[in-house]
């Protein structure tokens, strides 16, 4: 994997509080050619370094009140290859992992309000075949929603 040096880490510092910035304004701020930039951000791209860019959409805008978290237990945890695309089958499930602890399983989803959302989890996840429990934790607000910090390297 190619290093990542001092400018690149300038730039991702940059570009993660917004994306929208021309490349002209951060070429500007780091002192270097808005050409640099270009190649710089299209090799950190090309390093899956940056995953994606776009817009964040509130949901409850959209109607979507209740958020939360789903511990789902498996009959193993091996049929977790078989539950994630059924899971995808489910357009309020917005996040998926395969955890350690007390669950196989922790889903984020999103629900228009509390009867959503227990129609999602008794008609949806719950049939799920190899889905034997679910747990669920109600979000009453997000408080801190931010990226990962960008250091010089790993160690700092």
């Amino acid at each position: 994997m190619e290093k990542i040096d001092k400018l690149d880490h300038q730039i991702l510092n940059i570009i993660s509080k917004n994306a929208r910035i021309p490349f002209k304004d951060v070429a500007e701020e780091c002192g270097v050619s808005r050409a640099a930039i270009h190649q710089r951000v299209q090799r950190l791209i090309d390093m899956n370094v940056i995953v994606g860019s776009g817009y964040h959409i509130n949901p409850k805008i959209l109607g979507y009140n209740t958020c939360t978290y789903i511990g789902v237990k498996l009959e193993r945890g091996s049929m977790y290859k078989d539950v994630v695309p059924e899971l995808e089958k489910i357009p309020e499930v917005v996040e998926c992992h395969f955890t350690t602890g007390p669950y196989t399983m922790l889903v984020k989803l999103y629900a228009r309000d509390n009867e959503h959302l227990m129609e999602l989890l008794n008609s949806k996840i719950q049939e799920i075949p190899g889905v034997t429990a679910t747990e669920t934790l109600i979000s009453l607000r997000q408080n801190i929603k931010r990226e990962i910090p960008i250091c010089k390297n790993i160690d700092e």
